[in-house]
């Protein structure tokens, strides 16, 4: 039996026209499921016994299983939940200034191999289904008793290598009826599958693109990230411009840096050179160590020499406040199970 949080408004519409009922009972399920939350079916108060007894033929309202729930002490929380087969996620929940965002998953483990990263430890499994992503904010936010006004998809996987689900889930996401997250409070991180990024420049809805980028050269990228041999940096740099003349929007460059691999004066001024002239902002990330890793963080005196250059070259940029370090809930911390519990 199949989740309903897999259906968008449109899918629940043709699924309504197959089975002869009005077009407009999708709109009614939409706000039961996310205004009001329901936990059952039978709370429809304004569906017919007949048809809601067809749904529960048809479809689950199953949620996700909270396995632990740790808290930082930024406020920063990290969710692991357990889903139907029995796999475990992790979902973070953010405080910021301007609301509550949810950072999510998007497979269950993660192929892109990022060497400095720990999401990529074990392989991937298989892709979440639509209702499995949409679930970790609807269940995140009811365990928090909050509202989440901003997503990032920048947890474990790559979100392009799921690509059709993950396009579903943003529009249950920013569905007026439904959860009415903002198109530009959602944000979609990839480390570079160029033909997803010319198919989500088609994309009608104004979301956020993010490019994990990490280097600035071929060499460099090519040691610290696997898909660097399969679309070279000149060549993810042409699809950003590309996404950037048809949506006419900026995009955001994700630049952790590694203590001797990519943060010295000569890769500040490759990467300058790199985004000169480009409608993009750079987001220096401060390196979270992974045990199992040998890359170190950069000096602080580093990491401030390195914004300097970007600033005095103008290129927009900032460099990141951490989150949820204390818990491994920080960028490039998220597992897709207890591996470091077990020692894994």
């Amino acid at each position: 039996m199949e989740s309903i949080y897999n259906y968008t408004l449109d899918m629940l519409k043709d699924y309504m026209i197959s089975l002869g009922e009005k077009p407009f009972r999708s709109s009614q399920i939409i706000e039961w499921l996310y205004r009001k939350k329901i936990k059952s079916f039978d709370e429809m108060s304004n569906i017919k016994k007949s048809f809601i007894e067809k749904l529960k033929e048809d479809f689950n309202l199953d949620r996700l299983e909270c396995v632990t729930k740790q808290e930082s002490q930024d406020g920063t929380v990290k969710f692991l939940f357990r889903l139907n087969d029995g796999n475990l996620i992790e979902t973070v929940l953010m405080n910021n200034e301007y609301g509550y965002s949810a950072c999510v998953t998007t497979q269950v483990g993660c192929n892109m191999g990022c060497c400095f990263c720990a999401s990529g430890m074990k392989k991937k499994l298989r892709n979440l289904e639509t209702s499995e992503i949409v679930l970790q904010v609807l269940t995140a936010s009811e365990l928090a008793n909050i509202k989440i006004t901003h997503v990032v998809v920048m947890g474990i996987g790559e979100p392009f290598d799921n690509f059709d689900n993950v396009i579903n889930f943003i529009k249950i996401l920013n569905e007026p009826l439904g959860l009415e997250i903002g198109s530009r409070h959602i944000t979609v991180s990839t480390c570079g599958l160029v033909p997803k990024i010319y198919e989500y420049a088609k994309f009608p809805l104004q979301v956020n693109l993010a490019i994990s980028l990490h280097a600035p050269n071929n060499e460099i990228r090519d040691m610290i990230m696997p898909i660097n041999k399969s679309y070279k940096i000149e060549t993810l740099v042409e699809a950003i411009k590309d996404y950037i003349d048809v949506t006419n929007r900026r995009v955001t460059i994700e630049y952790i840096l590694l203590s001797g691999i990519n943060d010295t004066v000569s890769c500040a001024n490759q990467l300058c050179d790199l985004l000169h002239g480009l409608n993009v902002y750079v987001n220096l990330i401060p390196y979270n160590e992974v045990k199992e890793k040998p890359y170190k963080r950069s000096t602080k005196e580093d990491m401030v020499k390195f914004f300097d250059i970007l600033k005095k070259r103008r290129i927009n940029v900032q460099l990141r406040r951490e989150q949820g370090g204390d818990i491994d809930a920080a960028c490039g911390q998220l597992r897709s199970n207890q591996m470091k519990k077990e020692g894994l």
